[in-house]
């Protein structure tokens, strides 16, 4: 017995030991984007080319110990160079000022508005999760456990998911990737937001409509939904059938972060009342993939099921039925599960999701590209499968009063902490 107690003491001491050389083979807590043959940044003139090419982040290159400890994730993606066009704001879809600072626990933001009143985002490639860590990790110095957990996500998925959203006749923010030099329009935030990488995208909320969508009057958060609500009663309704559609999307994509601050609503007239059409945005963790010793003991069925690696075949639906959609969606019906999942199955041909992918630079579709389309295929055959498991786990969840993300200081109406919709005629 003593002997056996002696090995597992060495044992544990010896996976402390590797861990801390895995944690601590990264110092950095943060890294922007490196431009690629520049010695000197402050003598780059960029107005005088078009575009640059850089590489995402080399914050997450890594030794063979590491990745087996942290996992391969989408490394080399990160590190890998690609050009891309060079954006003044300026200029920017006709000229655009910054008009604040935008929220995020990972990502850096900036809220744009054109002359016309149409918002935009700027939205940083490279994450920072410092808001993220737990102070006993910093007390353990095991941050970058918290901080590496970034190269599972994929830094140019956004691009891809945009145009299979289009496919899918899916309302979305419209990505594009740029390079955003230091200038004079970034004002104060030029140290901050300046010489970094962006995706450059519609605000999911504003009043000014840019959706092309007809008799669209508003588009507004998750919050200011619920006001309207309580304001008008069963008179507002949401397209239950444009969610449910986002929401099979987002399981092919295998998109598991999709809380209520991450859609917009856009404000549709109609003869009887208003229609709230949802609107997807934040796409970070579409094709999330997550590997290695340590995250599989941090994120796993018990502790986190939410946080879900992208693979062929989804492991655990329950912990991908979140409380947004108990909300929004719990008296919707089967039919209108398995209408959208076959739907989706006709947009999202072989052909139509193999085109998406050329939205990416050839460098990265040739290292991640093969696999995820692979994936995808998969799920998506199996979404009508999906659909009704997702129908079966909302109809035996318990109604219960539920807070959603950003309303916690909402005085809602008693009818209205349940669902969406429990009480309308």
């Amino acid at each position: 017995m003593k002997k056996v107690a002696i090995i597992l003491i060495s044992a544990i001491i010896i996976f402390i030991m590797v861990v801390y050389l895995s944690v601590s083979e990264t110092e950095d807590d943060f890294r922007t984007c490196k431009i690629i043959g520049a010695e000197d940044i402050t003598k780059i003139d960029f107005k005088d080319f078009d575009s640059v090419t850089v590489a995402a982040s080399t914050l997450y290159e890594a030794s063979l110990l590491k990745e087996i400890m942290q996992g391969k994730q989408y490394r080399d993606a990160w590190a890998a160079t690609v050009t891309v066009p060079i954006a003044f704001l300026d200029t920017l879809s006709g000229g655009l000022k910054v008009i604040e600072e935008g929220g995020g626990q990972q990502t850096h933001s900036l809220e744009l508005e054109d002359k016309l009143g149409v918002r935009y985002t700027l939205r940083s490639l490279s994450k920072n999760p410092e808001k993220l860590i737990p102070d006993v990790a910093r007390d353990l110095g095991v941050e970058n456990i918290i901080i590496d957990g970034i190269s599972a996500q994929h830094p140019y998925a956004a691009l891809v998911v945009a145009e299979l959203s289009d496919a899918a006749k899916i309302l979305h923010t419209h990505p594009s990737l740029m390079f955003i030099p230091k200038q004079e329009a970034l004002g104060e935030f030029n140290e901050k937001f300046g010489n970094r990488l962006f995706l450059f995208e519609y605000e999911s909320e504003g009043e000014v409509d840019w959706t092309g969508l007809s008799d669209i009057f508003e588009i507004l958060d998750t919050k200011d939904l619920l006001e309207l609500k309580m304001q008008v009663g069963d008179k507002l309704k949401i397209d239950k059938s444009a969610l449910i559609k986002a929401r099979l999307f987002d399981l092919i994509i295998g998109d598991w972060d999709r809380h209520e601050k991450q859609w917009g609503w856009a404000m549709q007239k109609k003869p009887d009342g208003l229609l709230a059409i949802p609107l997807a945005a934040d796409r970070d963790n579409a094709f999330f993939h997550l590997e290695g010793i340590l995250p599989s003991l941090i994120a796993n069925d018990i502790t986190l099921p939410e946080v879900q690696t992208f693979e062929n075949e989804i492991q655990n639906l329950q912990g991908l039925v979140s409380h947004f959609d108990e909300y929004f969606l719990r008296n919707s019906n089967i039919e209108q599960f398995r209408a959208e999942a076959l739907q989706l199955q006709k947009q999202l041909t072989n052909d139509v999701i193999s085109q998406s992918f050329k939205k990416w630079p050839k460098a990265i579709d040739d290292l991640d590209g093969p696999e995820i389309r692979k994936k995808i295929f998969t799920r998506r055959d199996a979404i009508v499968e999906y659909a009704e498991n997702f129908h079966e786990v909302l109809r035996e969840r318990p109604r219960t009063k539920i807070s959603l993300k950003g309303t916690e200081k909402l005085k809602l109406n008693d009818e209205l902490t349940e669902c969406f919709d429990c009480f309308d005629k």
